[in-house]
C-alpha cells in the first residue's frame, strides 16, 4: 500500500478541499496519484471515506469520523518533527477563521510584526462569515462573537466590547438624530448581526427598555451591513471594533451614546479533542494583543 502517512495527508486535505484536482495541486501531486491514494487507504481500512460524484465529493459518516480520531495525531506528527529539528520555530501552515470585517480592520493592518516573529509560519486565513466546522474544514483557530453554541471546540475569551449605534452624517440629516428609545420607533435600521432578532434591548440607570426594529433591507453580514449604513441605508448597530473606523473618519456618526445597547464577548476556539497548534497558541496571544488596542468609547 502507498506510504500510509502521506496517504492520511491525502486524506485530510481532500476532506477540506471536496477536491481531487485541488488537493492534488496544493500537495504537488497528480491527480491519478492522489486519487490512487484515497483508493488504497480506503481498501486499507475496509471502508468506504467518501462518497464521490461528477460534481462533488464529500466525506461518508466513517470518513467523517475518520478525519476527527485523525487530524490531531497528524497535527502532533508535524509539531514533533519541528521539535526534533531543534530550532523551536514555528513553521508549517496556520488556517484561521474569522468575520471579514474584523480580519480586514483589526487583524490584518496590525499582521506584519507577527508574520515577521514566525517567518517560516503560513497563515491561511478565512474570512467568511458564516460558521464552519472547525474539524471538517481543517480550522486551527476561529474568532467567534457572541454565544457559542454547543460544541467540542476549546474557547478562550479574548475580548469583549460594547455595542454601539451610528448612522450617515446624510442620513441623521434628513430623518433626525435619535436621542431616546422612542425616537428610534420612526428610524430604519440596517437589520444585520446584533439587530438580526428585529428587537434591542437598551438600558440607562438601571431602565430596560426593548425596541423594535424596523428596516426594508437585511444583510448576514457585518461588513456589509456596515456599507449599507454607511450609504444611508438606515441606522446600523455593532460592536466597536466594526464601527470606530468610520466613525474616526466621519462616515459615520455614533447616536444614542449614553445608552447601553449591550456588549458581545469574543472567542478564540480551537478543534476539540485535541490540544491546539503552538502556533494557534501564539496566534491567539496575538489576537488578544491587537483587539485590546481598540478604542473602547468613541465619540
Amino acid at each position: 500500500m502507498t506510504d500510509q502517512f502521506a496517504a492520511l495527508r491525502v486524506f485530510v486535505r481532500l476532506a477540506q478541499t471536496g477536491s481531487f484536482s485541488r488537493t492534488a495541486r496544493e500537495l504537488k501531486l497528480s491527480q491519478p496519484t492522489t486519487s490512487r491514494m484515497i483508493s488504497d487507504l480506503e481498501a486499507h481500512l475496509g471502508v468506504t471515506l467518501f462518497n464521490r460524484t461528477t460534481r462533488a465529493v464529500a466525506l461518508t459518516q466513517a470518513g467523517a469520523d475518520y478525519l476527527v480520531d485523525i487530524q490531531p495525531i497528524l497535527d502532533a506528527l508535524t509539531e514533533a518533527d519541528y521539535r526534533i529539528r531543534g530550532s523551536g520555530e514555528l513553521r508549517g501552515e496556520l488556517r484561521v477563521s474569522m468575520a471579514s470585517i474584523i480580519a480586514s480592520r483589526i487583524i490584518l493592518p496590525r499582521l506584519k510584526g507577527f508574520m515577521a516573529e514566525h517567518p517560516h509560519l503560513t497563515v491561511l486565513l478565512s474570512t467568511e462569515d458564516r460558521r464552519q466546522d472547525l474539524i471538517l474544514e481543517g480550522i486551527d483557530v476561529a474568532l467567534r462573537f457572541g454565544t457559542l453554541a454547543d460544541s467540542s471546540a476549546l474557547a478562550r475569551k479574548v475580548g469583549g466590547w460594547p455595542l454601539i449605534m451610528a448612522g450617515a452624517p446624510d442620513y441623521l440629516r434628513q430623518q433626525g438624530t435619535p436621542s431616546s428609545p422612542s425616537d428610534l420607533t420612526v428610524h430604519r435600521f440596517v437589520v444585520a448581526g446584533p439587530v438580526a432578532a428585529r428587537t434591542l434591548l437598551i438600558e440607562q440607570n438601571g431602565l430596560e427598555i426593548p425596541v423594535e426594529i424596523h428596516g426594508n433591507l437585511t444583510v448576514t453580514g457585518t461588513d456589509a451591513g456596515v456599507v449599507a449604513g454607511k450609504e444611508g441605508l438606515g441606522l446600523v448597530v455593532a460592536t466597536v471594533p466594526a464601527l470606530i473606523a468610520d466613525i474616526e473618519t466621519g462616515s459615520l456618526v455614533r447616536v444614542m451614546a449614553d445608552w447601553n445597547l449591550g456588549a458581545v464577548d469574543a472567542y478564540a476556539l480551537y478543534p476539540g479533542g485535541q490540544a491546539p497548534k503552538p502556533a494557534a497558541r501564539a496566534f491567539v496571544e496575538f489576537m488578544i494583543d491587537a483587539l485590546s488596542d481598540v478604542d473602547l468609547c468613541p465619540e
